[in-house]
């Protein structure tokens, strides 16, 4: 009897323990060092690049069942050209329209694996409450622990490339091609805060 016992307790633990193994780990994106940035042509002679300077969200990993996902907000009135004039200009109505859509997202719950490293996201991108799906490619990713703050964080860069003109930013302030470059570094801590 206590051999069977014994053997019902040993299964359990076993149980409890592969579960919370493949739970999936969640990182907070740490906004100071996460900077969605995009590029469009200039009239075909130059690249202007702009920034978003506030970025929040969550992002989880499962490595054991090599998948995961993300739920990021980008605050749009944040924008940054490094030109004021081009800062408002990229706000109006014919492009973000940030007074009526103050924030873009980009949600994702599955990614695929490349070995042990995520490699791409199929995710939906919101802009300007029109949402397409949109991939990603993590082109780098690196987990460590943090050696101020002892804690682990992971860190990136992804990429994707999209038509603005598929959510309703018509007008040509740059030319005629609507194709844009996003690129977003990232980087995130374990957990559902961030470290003080």
């Amino acid at each position: 009897m206590n051999r069977i016992i014994g053997l019902m307790v040993a299964g359990i633990v076993a149980t409890a323990t592969v579960t919370a193994a493949e739970e999936p780990v969640v990182y907070t994106l740490e906004s100071g060092h996460t900077y969605p940035s995009f590029e469009v042509s200039h009239m075909g002679m130059s690249m202007w690049r702009g920034k978003f300077n506030r970025t929040t969200g969550k992002v989880w990993l499962d490595r054991q069942a090599k998948t995961g996902g993300l739920d990021v907000t980008i605050d749009t009135k944040t924008i940054n050209f490094g030109l004021a004039v081009m800062d408002h200009r990229a706000q109006n109505e014919d492009w973000f329209d940030t007074a009526r859509y103050p924030t873009a997202t980009y949600k994702a719950d599955s990614m695929t694996f490349n070995g042990d490293m995520p490699a791409v996201v199929n995710g939906l991108l919101t802009i300007r409450c029109i949402t397409k799906p949109v991939k990603m490619d993590i082109v780098r990713f690196k987990c460590m622990l943090h050696p101020m703050l002892e804690r682990e964080v992971c860190g990136g860069s992804a990429r994707a490339e999209f038509d603005r003109r598929e959510y309703g930013m018509t007008h040509d302030i740059f030319d005629n091609d609507g194709s844009v470059r996003l690129q977003i570094e990232f980087e995130a801590f374990k957990g559902d805060t961030l470290p003080d």
